[in-house]
C-alpha cells in the first residue's frame, strides 16, 4: 500500500514551493521576475519598479471613466504620490497561476498588504487582501509589466 501511495504521488503534478503554479522553468522565472516586484513594493523602490514596467504600461483602474487611467508617464506619480503616504509596508504574495495568452503572460495572485500610515501624529496599521493579476510581455530574457502594478 505504502508502494501505491508513493507511486502515486510521484505521479502528481509538481508546484513551485508556496504557489499553485505548476513547477517548471518558464514558471520559476516568471515568479522570479515578480519576487523582484514584490521586494521592490516592500522597499517602496520606484526606480526598480520603473524598470520592471513596460514603455508600453497601462492601468485603467477598472473604472469607467477613466479619470484614475495613467501610463508609464504617470506611473512614477503613482508610485511616489501611494508611497509617500506609507511608513513601512509588508507585501506577500500567493502565486495561484500562470498563463500564456498571445503575447502576454498572466500572474494571478492574492496579495496581503500590511501598511504602517502616520495620521496627525499617530502611527496606524492596516491590512488589505485583495485578487491581483500581472500582466507581463517578455522581452527577450527578460519580463517587462505593462499593467497590474
Amino acid at each position: 500500500m505504502v508502494f501505491v501511495t508513493v507511486l502515486l504521488a510521484a505521479c502528481g503534478k509538481h508546484y513551485i514551493p508556496n504557489t499553485s503554479v505548476p513547477d517548471n522553468p518558464f514558471n520559476r522565472k516568471v515568479i522570479a521576475f515578480c519576487e523582484k516586484y514584490r521586494l521592490a513594493v516592500e522597499e517602496k523602490n520606484v526606480g526598480t519598479l520603473l524598470v520592471l514596467a513596460s514603455p508600453d504600461y497601462f492601468e485603467d483602474g477598472s473604472t469607467p471613466s477613466g479619470d484614475d487611467d495613467f501610463d508609464f508617464e504617470g506611473l512614477r506619480d503613482v508610485l511616489v504620490g501611494r508611497f509617500s503616504k506609507i511608513k513601512s509596508i509588508r507585501y506577500d504574495i500567493k502565486y495561484r497561476k500562470v498563463t500564456v495568452e498571445d503575447e502576454f503572460v498572466n500572474v494571478d495572485f492574492t496579495y496581503s498588504s500590511s501598511f504602517q500610515i502616520t495620521v496627525s501624529g499617530q502611527d496606524h496599521w492596516f491590512r488589505k487582501v485583495e485578487d491581483n493579476r500581472l500582466v507581463l510581455v517578455q522581452v527577450g530574457e527578460q519580463f517587462k509589466i505593462v499593467s497590474g502594478m
